[in-house]
């Protein structure tokens, strides 16, 4: 039911020439994500960790499809022990708008946030970003959801034993610079979406 509207937004975007944009938040906790790892027989891996902080890392992402479905970007922006508010919502689409040249097509879930007086006086008054929600309920379909978060936590963060919230910070840090130079794993989110894009 979702697909063929998504469909269309991309032919929207491929007749304006615009870049797809889809954008997302999730966060990041000081309780690692525990997943299986190689040991020495009979000598089980052993994961220490904080259970007395719980800290996170808020963030905000978008990947981003160039006009020509070439080339795949990556954007971040990290708030350590806060939540992503409507104000950092604007400020992050005011920094894509300043990185990215031409028209938008922004799509993302309805959120509250995202829906917020602040966020929508924002983009009224921006003739590049078209907004264009997800279906409810369907984050499958959002390739920062499916795929970028998802790496990210079950990569490189899994398995961590961090100490405090600015190690956190770094190792988050550290993880998205991986992710954004590999066009391929990006490729793969947004083909694990299911979503029609010609990549």
């Amino acid at each position: 039911m979702g697909r063929p509207r998504l469909a269309a937004h991309q032919k929207k975007a491929a007749r304006l020439r615009a870049h797809l944009v889809f954008l997302d938040e999730t966060g990041f906790l000081m309780l690692p994500t525990v997943r299986r790892t190689w040991g020495r027989r009979g000598q089980p891996p052993v994961l220490r960790h904080r259970l007395s902080h719980w800290g996170k890392v808020s963030a905000i992402g978008a990947v981003t499809l160039s006009p020509q479905r070439r080339r795949l970007g990556l954007y971040l922006d990290l708030y350590p022990d806060a939540n992503v508010s409507q104000e950092a919502v604007v400020v992050f689409l005011r920094a894509l708008g300043r990185h990215l040249r031409g028209p938008l097509i922004l799509v993302w879930d309805r959120w509250g946030v995202h829906r917020g007086r602040r966020v929508r006086r924002y983009l009224t008054g921006q003739r590049r970003i078209r907004p264009e929600w997800l279906p409810p309920y369907a984050p499958d379909l959002n390739p920062m959801d499916k795929g970028c978060w998802s790496w990210m936590k079950g990569h490189g963060l899994a398995n961590h034993g961090l100490q405090d919230v600015e190690q956190l910070t770094r190792a988050v840090r550290h993880e998205y610079d991986t992710l954004r130079r590999r066009q391929g794993l990006l490729r793969s989110s947004v083909r694990a979406t299911g979503l029609p894009i010609r990549l």
